[in-house]
């Protein structure tokens, strides 16, 4: 088996490289940055790009396309960049695809096209989605190019895979989401502060996320799938359970107790589907994170 990885150097991608490694995948990656020395075949490439070498794609089996701005902070205001890189980006891929054999495309998406959650309503893939609601061009752009995908599949392109990444976490040194921050702030300080300790997410580790896209390989047809964790942890629960990793007590202030958030969306059509669920739990996970906070 031979994949394509746009945003090989991104902090999914090196998981994903490594765990296709481990599978004997044959990989080529592709980046906006160069590299050196790569133990895969790489291309320093800008996907919106209208010289993308044809060849690279020869016998590719499936194309993951994670090449993006996927920050909110990289897109807000900046909605030109935003949806030039992942909507303009996204189809410029696609009309290469489209002058080859590439079984699947395989798109990473996000869980924030989910628009309002009311308390801890649980959301999944045929949830409805109002536009109207979303202030974020990161959001809006990723909404806007699962739907052009829908529609190139619909006019004939090739099986289309939707992956919505839950909030993902995991060892790296910047880029941190509430888990690693928070497991810094436990190990480093005295005190942790947060909004409210009923704040919650499904946080899912990359190594889960890489092994639900690899699960999804030779998936045929059009499928948007949810890649989430098993249950919501909330911040008090990242706190308690940093503590205990840690073997140290610290004090917590609460700034805004009623001031809770609540993210939900299920993984059960994963469990389905892909035969994925996460594997590593909240206490795991933070444990993989102590040699880098």
């Amino acid at each position: 088996m031979k994949v394509l990885i746009t945003g090989s150097e991104s902090f999914v991608g090196k998981e994903l490289i490594s765990q296709c490694n481990e599978k004997n995948i044959s990989i080529i990656g592709c980046d906006s940055i160069d590299v050196k020395n790569p133990n895969y075949d790489f291309l320093q490439i800008n996907i919106c790009s209208q010289n993308i070498p044809l060849e690279i794609f020869n016998n590719v089996d499936v194309v993951i396309h994670l090449a993006a701005l996927s920050r909110d902070l990289d897109c807000k205001g900046k909605a030109y960049d935003c949806f030039n890189t992942n909507v303009m980006g996204t189809l410029n891929l696609v009309e290469y695809i489209k002058k080859t054999k590439v079984k699947q495309l395989i798109f990473a998406s996000s869980e924030w096209v989910y628009d309002k959650f009311i308390d801890s309503e649980e959301k999944n893939e045929d949830s409805e989605i109002n536009i109207a609601n979303h202030d974020s061009e990161y959001a809006l752009s990723k909404l806007v190019s699962e739907s052009n995908l829908r529609q190139q599949h619909n006019n004939g392109f090739c099986n289309v895979t939707i992956l919505r990444f839950g909030i993902i976490y995991g060892p790296r040194k910047s880029n941190w989401s509430a888990v690693e921050s928070i497991l810094n702030q436990v190990k480093n300080q005295d005190k942790v502060s947060v909004g409210s300790l009923k704040t919650g997410r499904r946080f899912v580790h990359v190594s889960d996320i890489v092994r639900g896209i690899t699960h999804s390989f030779g998936l045929e047809g059009f499928n948007i799938i949810n890649l989430t964790g098993n249950k919501i942890d909330t911040l008090k629960d990242i706190i308690d359970t940093s503590q205990k990793v840690l073997d140290k007590k610290i004090t917590v202030f609460e700034r805004n107790p009623d001031q809770i958030s609540i993210r939900n969306p299920s993984n059960l059509k994963a469990k389905k589907i892909i035969n994925w669920e996460p594997k590593i739990d909240l206490k795991s996970g933070l444990k993989s994170l102590l040699p880098y906070v």
